[in-house]
Formats: structure tokens, C-alpha cells, sequence
């Protein structure tokens, strides 16, 4: 498939922080592409060398055809940009708000483009309500079509529905797969796993390195992490007990289930056998999920830039 983006060993430092390193990746067009990780863990960052929004130090690649070391502009005015963080002016309306945005990408038939954005994204309806008397939802929706405005090839969402409700949540989502449906190229990020898991493709960053790529059944099969759920009575308390035992790497509630999970299934399998006989447990096998990876990839991933205690 047409590839949107195709870099090399990318490379980014601030300081003396080495915050982006080696970094090689492959976006399809049209794919959903999510990056996860810890906060720090050089998620924004990455994502803005791919888009042209910041050089990186050394590396190579191209982004939607052009060199992302010496094309930045190119890149950049091919580019929509949402931030986490609600960016337009509370004080305009929806549809002012839409309009100052085209006056500053320097739009021709700009009435035309907002009249255009505010249909695509179910805000004609709002068009002379405030930006600030907006609930978190629809301020997500406002700040996507300002994205839309110059019809872009590439969007960047870095952590789009932070504070948005579930159902505003999964509405963002349904508008995502349209618009790569529709041949748009996005790259986001998110700590949310049932977001993750809509995306087509997944990358996990920790502190600047790439620890594994794919779908999210290919970065889950990756780890050969094994999932066992503990059921009965008296579990509350059991977690540190089970903790201490060889080859447990994880103990999670899930209500009045426990989940223990593991690599080393010799060794994890029969002291689980054990400890849930002498405790009147019930023990099953069950799938290792994006989150259980998730974890257990910042276990082995601790944070290069702590300072030491």
C-alpha cells in the first residue's frame, strides 16, 4: 500500500535529554495509526517530526511525499493539528471561530469552507453559540473541524478526548474512521486502551525508543505475556500475597475478580495451581489484554530522566 509516511532512525534532543532515538516507522495512507506510552515517554515529539511541525536532529524519511528534514513547510500546510488542550478563542462563536481559522490559513472561499465544516461535523445547528459556553464534546467537535478547514492529508491528535464523556468519546471515534475511510492519514496519541485498540495500527514509545509495533493482536501476542482470573472468596487482601510469588509480574482487580499475569508460564502456572487450592480459589486461563501489555512494558521500560533517590 501507498505509504504516508516512511522515516529512518530519527533522532531528537533537548538539552542534554536525548528525547527521540532511532526512531523508524511506516503510516500507510488512510491508516489510524496510535502511538502509546508514559507521559515523557517522547510520544508528542515523534509525532511531530513525522508531520513536519519539528526538524528532526539527524535520521531521514519522507512524509506525504516530502523530505522531513529540508520540506517541513510542504509538510506543515498538509497538516491538521488538534492539541489536547482547547485552543480557540471562547469569546467567538462556533462559526467565527471557523472563519478566523480560514482567514488565517489564508483560505479563498472561506464562507464556503466553514458553511462546509460546520455540516460535516453536526455544528450548524451551534453556529452562533459561544466556544465557551461549550461542553468538552462539542469543543473536541469545533476544534476537529478547524483541523478540516484546508482539507488536510495528515491529522495530528495528540490525546483528543482527555475529559470528553463516553459518548462523546465514541462519536469522535466514529468520525475518525470516517475520515480515514475517506483517505485521511491519522496519527494520535492516547492513554485510553479501548482507543487504542480502534486504531488500525499501534506503536509503544518509552522514552524515546520504539519497544514494539503492529496491531494491537500483534503487540499483544509480542510479549507471550500469559493471564490467569482468580475467582472465590476472600480475595481482598490476597494481592500482596500473590505478588510475592515466582514468576507473577501483574496483580489487577477487576471488581471481584483478580488478574494475575506473567511471562514465565512453567514457573507461574503451577505456584498459581497451589496457591488457589490452599485459598478455595477457582483459577482460569483468559486472554492478556492491550492494557496488561501496556504495564508490563513500563515495568521493563523505567524512566532514563529520574533523577536517582
Amino acid at each position: 500500500m501507498e505509504l504516508a509516511i516512511d522515516v529512518q532512525n530519527l533522532n531528537k534532543r533537548f538539552g542534554d535529554k536525548h528525547v527521540v532515538r532511532d526512531l523508524s516507522l511506516r503510516v500507510r495512507t488512510g491508516e489510524i495509526f496510535g502511538f502509546l506510552g508514559p507521559n515523557g515517554s517522547g510520544k508528542t515529539t515523534s509525532i511531530r517530526m513525522l508531520c513536519g511541525l519539528l526538524t528532526p536532529d539527524s535520521g531521514s524519511g519522507r512524509c506525504l511525499g516530502y523530505d522531513v528534514l529540508t520540506q517541513s513547510g510542504e509538510i506543515k500546510r498538509q497538516v491538521g493539528y488538534m492539541t489536547q488542550k482547547f485552543s480557540l478563542w471562547d469569546d467567538l462563536t462556533i462559526a467565527e471561530n471557523l472563519e478566523f481559522v480560514a482567514r488565517m490559513f489564508g483560505m479563498s472561499g472561506r464562507r464556503e469552507a466553514v458553511d462546509r465544516a460546520l455540516d460535516d461535523l453536526g455544528l450548524a445547528g451551534r453556529r452562533n453559540q459561544l466556544a465557551g459556553t461549550l461542553s468538552g464534546g462539542w469543543k473536541q467537535r469545533l476544534a476537529l473541524a478547524a483541523c478540516l478547514l484546508h482539507r488536510p492529508r495528515l491529522l495530528l491528535l495528540d490525546e483528543p478526548t482527555a475529559g470528553v464523556d463516553p459518548k462523546a468519546r465514541r462519536d469522535f471515534w466514529e468520525e475518525i474512521h470516517r475520515l480515514s475511510a475517506a483517505g485521511i492519514t491519522i496519527l494520535v496519541s492516547t492513554h485510553y486502551m479501548d482507543e487504542a485498540e480502534r486504531c488500525h495500527r499501534l506503536a509503544y514509545l518509552s522514552y524515546g525508543s520504539l519497544l514494539a509495533a503492529g496491531t494491537a493482536d500483534e503487540v499483544i501476542a509480542a510479549q507471550q505475556l500469559a493471564t490467569w482470573e482468580l475467582s472465590g472468596p476472600g480475595l481482598t487482601g490476597l494481592g500482596a500475597e500473590l505478588r510475592r510469588l515466582p514468576g507473577v509480574e501483574q496483580v489487577a482487580s477487576f471488581g471481584a475478580l483478580l488478574h494475575v499475569s506473567g511471562a514465565d508460564v512453567a514457573t507461574l502456572q503451577p505456584e498459581l495451581e497451589r496457591f488457589c487450592h490452599a485459598h478455595g480459589l477457582a483459577l482460569e486461563r483468559v486472554g492478556s489484554t492491550l492494557e496488561d501489555v501496556f504495564i508490563r512494558l513500563m515495568q521493563h521500560s523505567p524512566d532514563p530522566f529520574q533523577e536517582a533517590s
